[in-house]
């Protein structure tokens, strides 16, 4: 991943965690004590991090999978041919 990539992450996990949390407030915001509100909000942003988080792990594993794919593609590629990277020329 790239720095572009990091900052757009990182943007949309804290207002995703934030809307998240405020949704929260808006469901059981009145109907329970304060403190129960707050521990409900505190929950479903931590569960919801995790959940962030495990999609995060996802998409550098494929990435990387991927890129390890097409190194040993391209190695298999200059193994067949025989001049290398001059067949093209």
């Amino acid at each position: 991943m790239n720095g572009k990539e990091i900052i757009i992450y990182g943007i949309v996990a804290i207002s995703s965690l934030t809307l998240l949390a405020y949704t929260v407030h808006m469901f059981v915001g009145g109907l329970v004590s304060e403190r129960t509100e707050n521990t409900i909000m505190w929950t479903v942003v931590v569960i919801g991090a995790v959940a962030m988080g495990f999609m995060a792990r996802s998409i550098v594993r494929r990435r990387r999978l991927h890129q390890l794919y097409m190194q040993q593609l391209q190695a298999r590629e200059e193994r067949q041919s025989p001049e290398g990277d001059n067949a093209e020329r």
